[in-house]
């Protein structure tokens, strides 16, 4: 990937983050502690991918 490239999917996988935050707000009110629990097992899987993108992003600087 190039710069651009990695800077994009750093984007998107912090919106995506970001998203998957408000979900876990309403499975939280609502309830779903099993639906809640996965979630906050895909937002640490994130936090790992974003951590890997802006390692290979510092490549770059």
């Amino acid at each position: 990937m190039d710069k651009r490239q990695l800077e994009a999917a750093i984007a998107e996988l912090k919106m995506d983050y970001i998203s998957l935050q408000g979900d876990i707000e309403k499975l939280e009110s609502t309830g779903h502690a099993d639906s809640v629990h996965k979630a906050e097992q895909r937002l640490a899987a994130m936090e790992v991918k974003l951590a890997e993108l802006n390692k290979e992003l510092q490549r770059f600087s």
